[in-house]
């Protein structure tokens, strides 16, 4: 929530099922928000287990391995190379939607952002190919500006008071005291709970695949980055 470039760490599984743990503190970022979920290896004693999933049941984070392991001390570590891409579509994705947004008050009615493969549904008024090509254009020339990403929090009172501050149609931020809140600068300030980069200029480039009419105000957007 705090570091997304933790990369290691160590932890205690506090609760072990077969194949399924618990830890007293996990980086792992659980497949959540329409984000996927991180991969990597979680050390005991020498063995190296693959985490195959991370999951979150209500308050807990579920973290599927390969294999079984005891309770007790170990060593986590993030696929990182499957991580910070998941951060460059994660952060790109807001720059998009926050284009969207501010050009045809677009907001989000669904996503999925992935390691090679992304999409965001909008409820764009009118399915056109060469105006949604602008618009990523239009997102391109925003992340070649290097703008800061900073991650926050705020009361959730004074969150929702700023504009834009939730942009999917409908889905409202937890009832909690505090919001995290992702902002870059000068471009986009949502509610979120996922893992980005810290500039823009880390994102690289948007590349735009394929445009999908989905029905009456939804549009679908796949894209990638390079």
């Amino acid at each position: 929530m705090d570091n997304c470039y933790l990369k290691e760490w160590d932890a205690k599984v506090i609760k072990a099922e077969d194949n399924r743990i618990i830890l007293d503190q996990t980086a792992f970022y659980p497949r959540s928000g329409g984000v996927e979920c991180d991969k990597g290896f979680i050390i005991q004693n020498g063995k190296k287990v693959p985490v195959k999933e991370v999951i979150k049941q209500g308050n807990e984070i579920i973290h599927i391995l390969e294999d079984k392991i005891e309770r007790g001390d170990v060593h986590c570590s993030i696929d990182w190379e499957r991580r910070y891409r998941l951060m460059r579509m994660h952060t790109a994705a807001h720059v998009l939607s926050a284009v969207l947004y501010k050009e045809e008050n677009a907001l989000i009615t669904g996503n999925k952002i992935d390691v090679n493969k992304s999409r965001i549904d909008f409820n764009l008024k009118e399915f056109n190919k060469e105006r949604i090509l602008e618009l990523v254009n239009k997102a391109n020339q925003l992340i070649e500006e290097k703008r800061n990403v900073k991650i926050y929090y705020l009361p959730r009172d004074k969150a929702m008071e700023i504009e834009g501050i939730v942009k999917l149609a409908s889905k409202l931020p937890p009832s909690i005291e505090k919001l995290r809140i992702v902002e870059i600068e000068g471009i986009d300030i949502q509610a979120d709970g996922g893992c980005h980069v810290k500039n823009t200029q880390e994102i690289g480039k948007i590349v735009f695949l394929k445009a999908e009419n989905k029905g009456k105000g939804n549009r679908r957007i796949y894209f990638t980055v390079e």
